[in-house]
């Protein structure tokens, strides 16, 4: 079992999302329902921008810059640019909103998104490709959160995280297509629920539990090999970063706790586990 260091104060009311940016040695994630967007620099101090009401999901773009998946679309941030961009308003129900997503290899962006009150099946994976065309991929889900691909490209894991499962999909890379659902991992009631993850470069799944105080590494059979322990139960995502990749980086989040109680949640925490990850797939937009 693994222990975690905490690397920020309890910034954040709902912390997610975590990407490691290599080209900038900069970790960005989200305070989610803030509408903030948190970058902290290799050596440095946290910075906080406001892009939205909500913000969802970052990741870098190839061109320099960040995308975002906001409330209820997709924005980019330019090079050099504080201030978002619409690039698309993909629906106008104020009872939904996105939630959490990433990057193919190809460089297409998803998002997946869910109702604030948590109603099932509300929710829905779009695409937004480099061209700036939207396309949905997936419907009829509640928590739409953690999206990651197979070192091959050949298979995308997906969570929605009341299934208290992890699916696979075969992946077509030509078209940015799921197909062929069917469980890969299960997760007990009593261990928390999936919410974001990544894959490591030996092909294993991590995954951050909700609930459960912890993340957990999944090898490609489904078996727990890992886990680390966090001093906070509401776990939300995590990321490979550091200039060799091998720090995994975890975001938590203190919504709904009652004043006092975990008194560190929010915060960002980092675990060395001694395996490094993959580069973040990145948006060719």
């Amino acid at each position: 079992m693994l222990g975690v260091e905490q690397v920020t104060e309890p910034l954040a009311e709902h912390g997610e999302g975590p990407v490691w940016d290599a080209a900038n040695n900069v970790l960005y994630w989200v305070d989610m329902l803030a509408g903030d967007i948190l970058s902290l620099p290799a050596g440095g101090v946290v910075a906080r921008a406001h892009v939205s009401k909500v913000a969802a999901v970052v990741r870098p773009r190839r061109q320099g810059g960040l995308v975002v998946a906001v409330e209820n679309g997709f924005a980019v941030i330019d090079p050099g640019q504080r201030e978002p961009r619409i690039v698309a308003e993909v629906f106008h129900d104020p009872a939904i909103r996105m939630n959490e997503g990433g990057c193919d290899p190809q460089g297409r962006f998803y998002c997946g998104s869910m109702a604030y009150d948590r109603t099932p099946g509300l929710g829905t994976v779009y695409r937004l490709d480099p061209d700036g065309s939207v396309h949905v991929v997936l419907e009829d889900v509640t928590i739409s959160n953690g999206l990651a691909w197979s070192l091959d490209g050949g298979t995308v894991y997906y969570v929605d995280t009341p299934t208290r499962r992890i699916d696979a999909f075969d992946f077509d890379a030509a078209t940015g297509t799921f197909a062929n659902r069917r469980p890969a991992v299960h997760v007990e009631d009593t261990d928390g629920r999936p919410d974001g993850m990544t894959i490591d470069a030996e092909g294993c799944l991590w995954v951050a539990l909700f609930g459960g105080s912890a993340v957990r590494r999944y090898t490609p059979d489904g078996k727990v090999d890992t886990v680390i322990e966090l001093p906070v139960s509401q776990v939300t995502a995590c990321t490979f970063g550091g200039p060799g990749l091998d720090e995994l980086y975890i975001t938590t989040s203190r919504q709904g706790l009652p004043p006092g109680v975990q008194p560190d949640a929010g915060a960002l925490f980092r675990a060395r586990p001694g395996v490094r990850g993959v580069p973040a797939l990145d948006f060719a937009g």
